[in-house]
């Protein structure tokens, strides 16, 4: 399927790991693509690791499967890293960005791969220090649009700002927060 983005995330149960594929699947519709968002179901608990894909495209998605070959990996845990294989899949010219205060380079060295684009932000202090808690969802977003395009920045902020004012009507820290922190992983993701 020609102009399809595959993107696979990992996380933890509590770390809106299913928001963060849903939020962004949204906001690639609001501009007229195609898209699927959906997480991997399995034990249900906080804390227990989990899956979710995003995929956007110019044409329908006439794919109903999990994303086996992402273009993108998405990391919002890097302690996953020690039990899961975030590569797998993954062609050598597709993006990894990771949640941690670690530098590309250091990341690349720490996972022993070759090829493919590692990018990293330290989405948990971003998110503690904008939103109060280490929740690195709408954070690893910012850095997500920054690191791909995949969206129009501008575009996708608006479309954030109107999801953030629909869910926490009346509580404008927490919106301010997320697009604080949305705002700063957009600056400060690092890739080699």
């Amino acid at each position: 399927m020609q102009n399809l983005t595959e993107i696979r995330w990992h996380g933890r149960g509590g770390q809106g790991v299913k928001t963060a594929a849903i939020l962004t699947a949204k906001s690639a519709a609001s501009s007229g693509k195609y898209i699927q968002g959906f997480p991997e179901y399995g034990p249900e608990r906080m804390g227990a690791p989990v899956l979710a894909f995003t995929r956007i495209s110019d044409q329908e998605i006439t794919i109903h499967s999990h994303v086996r070959a992402p273009e993108i990996v998405v990391v919002l845990d890097p302690s996953l890293i020690e039990s899961v294989d975030i590569t797998e899949g993954v062609p050598e010219d597709g993006v990894i960005i990771i949640n941690t205060d670690k530098s590309p380079e250091e990341m690349r060295e720490y996972l022993d791969i070759e090829g493919r684009k590692i990018y990293t932000v330290d989405a948990a202090l971003i998110s503690t220090e904008s939103i109060g808690r280490n929740i690195p969802n709408t954070t690893m977003m910012g850095a997500l649009i920054r690191v791909t395009g995949i969206i129009d920045w501008e575009d996708f902020k608006n479309d954030m700002k109107n999801e953030f004012r629909a869910k926490f009507t009346g509580r404008d820290e927490i919106i301010e927060g997320n697009m604080e922190a949305i705002k700063r992983a957009y600056q400060e993701v690092e890739g080699e």
